[in-house]
């Protein structure tokens, strides 16, 4: 069994990314066009458009602040003049900010993983929803975190806003389900990316001795559950909070 994405759409927010770009080839060579998302690193965006076009898939390029209603939706129009519609949606970007305690973490901070956590996840199903209503035949993929169920010292407003998404999530599941939409969130670990390839800083003991398979999960593991849960082979699967941690977190029943 393969994973086959042919003739659909996908949209990665954050494509230029360290996970959203190993995302986007990984659904590209499942037969997937994509629409790579940046923010500011374009030079970053117009390569991988080009690997994309290696791959013999199509593939635009469009700019947009996922923190803003107007901007989604502009995006959502350029996208379909390119590609046609969206069938496969992925929440992967997130705004970046410093990391400490709660007593010094400022204010601004929890609001701007509101806007990029929760926001964003309600903003892309009001624009790409509708026309997978219309299809019935639609996938969201939010990346969320092993982090919402571990609560560390110095993660508090990274954990409020991607729990947040996990609950927008789990409602959406459930109000759009019957137009055979499915809506899941992928939760990676602490997971070894390109930088720390080219950083020699892939393992950590400390870490990697909390996980019960012993080591940091990869991008492409990541990109590999993105995949199963944008096909077909995953029709029967929603609501779901899939972490890929190696067995880091456990989610109960």
């Amino acid at each position: 069994m393969n994973i086959d994405l042919s003739n659909r759409t996908a949209l990665i927010t954050g494509t230029t990314g360290q996970l959203g770009r190993v995302m986007a080839r990984t659904l590209a060579q499942c037969g997937a066009n994509i629409a790579i998302h940046y923010r500011s690193n374009e030079a970053q965006a117009h390569e991988l458009q080009d690997e994309i076009h290696s791959l013999g898939r199509r593939a635009t390029i469009v700019s947009a602040d996922i923190t803003k209603l107007d901007s989604i939706m502009e995006m959502k129009e350029a996208i379909h003049s390119q590609l046609g519609s969206v069938d496969i949606v992925v929440a992967n970007a997130v705004v970046q900010y410093q990391w400490t305690s709660i007593l010094e973490q400022p204010a601004e901070d929890y609001a701007s993983q509101f806007d990029s956590c929760v926001m964003q996840s309600v903003y892309l199903a009001k624009a790409f929803a509708p026309d997978m209503i219309k299809q019935k035949w639609g996938r969201f993929v939010g990346i969320n975190t092993e982090c919402v169920m571990q609560n560390f010292p110095t993660q508090s407003a990274y954990v409020a806003g991607k729990r947040g998404m996990d609950g927008v999530y789990r409602v959406l599941a459930k109000e759009i389900g019957e137009h055979q939409i499915t809506v899941n969130q992928v939760a990676p670990g602490w997971t070894i990316t390109e930088r720390d390839r080219s950083n020699k800083t892939e393992h950590s003991e400390s870490y990697e001795q909390t996980v019960p398979l012993k080591r940091r999960g990869t991008d492409q593991e990541i990109a590999n559950a993105v995949a199963f849960l944008a096909s077909d082979l995953a029709s029967f699967i929603t609501g779901a909070y899939v972490p890929v941690s190696g067995g880091n977190v456990m989610p109960s029943i």
